[in-house]
């Protein structure tokens, strides 16, 4: 599988670490009134869908950066690949 790394172009994905679901982009606030709740679920509760998901990917052979794949976990394909920073600062997540 090739990821298009939207700095450094296509790469294999062996170059690649699955880290899950990009939801966990969103932590919960630890200050809220059901934050143990809520952390259980961010910690523990999956999704995992048959069609378009967003994951997490980690470039631990290059250059160490986190992405966002949107990928067909049925088909493999990919259809996006953005850097998890911009995806963060797009919700709001980082400065």
């Amino acid at each position: 599988m090739i990821i298009n790394h939207p700095l450094l172009g296509p790469r294999d994905s062996a170059e690649f670490t699955y880290m899950g679901d990009a939801k966990l982009i969103d932590r919960p606030d630890w200050q809220s009134d059901t934050a143990a709740r809520d952390f259980y679920e961010y910690g523990y509760l999956r999704d995992n869908p048959a069609g378009w998901h967003n994951e997490l990917w980690f470039h631990e052979q290059g250059d160490r950066s986190w992405l966002v794949v949107t990928r067909n976990t049925v088909t493999h394909e990919i259809s996006k690949v953005e850097l998890a920073r911009d995806v963060a600062r797009a919700r709001g997540r980082s400065k």
